[in-house]
């Protein structure tokens, strides 16, 4: 993302402060790690599924309270740490979707939908059909 952006940036994405870089290090790290342990348990018999939620929930509570009286991550425009930050936040809240919705963190429920219901998310998300032999070519608009 930083290289694409650093080549054409015109919504300044990588106008943020330093804050947004340390979101995006611990989403990367701890948060990440939570994630998988939640949404893959089965790949981590030794630890605690509710035990990796309650850290993950953790971080995306800190995230709705960053989110209060704005509608993204460092005020009325998104940058590279939301970007970054959403499709595991989105990955995560598709482990238990209703878990999810019925959090406390109306800020953040807020934040992901308006990214999923984004006209540029739902062009990028287009879900086709798998090729199979002898199927015509799927041609893919630029």
């Amino acid at each position: 993302m930083i290289w694409a952006l650093q080549q054409n940036d015109p919504q300044r994405l990588l106008d943020m402060p330093q804050a947004g870089w340390d979101l995006i290090e611990v989403n990367d790290g701890p948060f990440k790690a939570a994630l998988d342990h939640t949404k893959y348990a089965t790949r981590y018999p030794g630890l605690d599924p509710k035990v990796e939620r309650k850290k993950a929930a953790s971080y995306l509570l800190n995230l709705d309270e960053r989110l209060a009286g704005r509608s993204w991550l460092f005020g009325s425009r998104p940058t590279i740490a939301d970007l970054a930050l959403l499709p595991f936040v989105r990955q995560f809240a598709h482990i238990d979707r209703m878990w999810f919705d019925g959090q406390e963190w109306l800020n953040l429920i807020s934040w992901l939908n308006r990214f999923i219901e984004c006209e540029a998310f739902l062009q990028v998300m287009n879900k086709n059909s798998p090729w199979s032999e002898g199927d015509a070519p799927t041609w893919f608009n630029s």
